[in-house]
Order: structure tokens, then sequence, then C-alpha cells
């Protein structure tokens, strides 16, 4: 079962200066960088996933801006897709799935922004899809969230959507754990 890497939303609005800034944004796209690396290194399929925002009142990851551009650190190369999204199930209304499909992938490795977004609901769609997923926590990053008067501090956040995901919908390991077993992932 071939697998493919899925690095969603590595977009300079999520970092530091950006119009969405998200804690660790900076050292999840080092270990993304990682992944990145070795995925290349073994000649394995790579999808960079960007999200546009057009609805109206959007304030972040608007077309044609610099904080839409992917981050350099995980910058594509020319013959790595880049899909577009509007949502943040990087599935609706998009090719990615015919892409995947078309591809023989069956297996995804999950690293992006923000982890109780767009990494999210991806990785339950892709679940949905019958792909099997890991998601590499380290290489995810996320923002503090407030329900009525509670703020949940944004490690609070990541770990508690990592632990939702664990288990059913993917396999949750570090990037190092994932690097050292990344010959076994095709078999």
């Amino acid at each position: 079962m071939t697998a493919a890497l899925l690095l969603i939303d590595f977009q300079n609005d999520y970092f530091p200066g950006g119009a969405m800034e998200v804690e660790g944004s900076v050292e999840a796209s080092l270990c993304a960088g990682r992944l990145l690396a070795r995925f290349r290194q073994e000649e394995m399929p790579v999808v960079h996933i960007r999200h546009l925002s057009i609805r109206p009142g959007a304030s972040f990851l608007l077309p044609e801006t610099r904080g839409a551009e992917i981050h350099e650190n995980v910058k594509p190369l020319e013959r790595e897709p880049i899909i577009e999204k509007h949502f943040p199930n990087s599935f609706r209304g998009t090719l990615l799935l015919e892409r995947l499909v078309n591809n023989g992938i069956g297996r995804l490795v999950i690293a992006g922004m923000m982890t109780h977004m767009c990494v999210d609901a991806t990785t339950r769609a892709s679940f949905d899809h019958g792909f099997a997923c890991t998601v590499v926590a380290d290489a995810c990053a996320t923002r503090a969230l407030t329900f009525e008067q509670t703020t949940v501090p944004a490690q609070h956040v990541h770990a508690a959507f990592l632990a939702a995901l664990k288990g059913v919908y993917a396999k949750v390991i570090s990037a190092e754990a994932f690097c050292r077993g990344i010959g076994d992932l095709n078999r």
C-alpha cells in the first residue's frame, strides 16, 4: 500500500507576524521539513494543501497575499502538487481524493496547521475514505481556543484533538519515530 505525505496549510499567516499566528508553527514546520526530506529521499509522493479563504469577512489566508503562500520551511518542489481548498476538510471541493486514488495511495502521513481544524477535519475524512492515517504530532500546531469564559491553552487543544484522533482515526506518533520507521511504511 503506497503512502503519501499530506502537508496541510503550512502558510505564512500561521507563522510569527502572520494574521493568525499559531503556537509552535516554526517548530512544527521544522519537523514537517524533516518528514518532507525523508519522503523526497525515498521518492515517495508528497501533496501540499493550501487554504485560500474566500468567504466574506475572511481576514487571513487571503488569495494573492504573502500570508497565503506556503512557508519556506516546507516549500514545494516544482513536481509536487499543490491542492487549493476553501474548507477545513482538504477533500471538500477539491480533486484530492481523485489524485490519491489514481496514484494508488492507501496510506496518508498527515502534518499541518491547525491541529483542531484542518488537520482534524482532513484526518477524519481520510479515514472515512478508507485511508490508513498517521498523524505526526510534533509536525502539527494549533492555537488557544475560548469557550464561554474558559480559555483552553494551545498545548491542551493540540493534545485533546490528537487524543481524539489516536486509535480509531489514526496512528499518532512523533516525527522522530516516523522517520525511524519510514522503511516499513509501504509494506
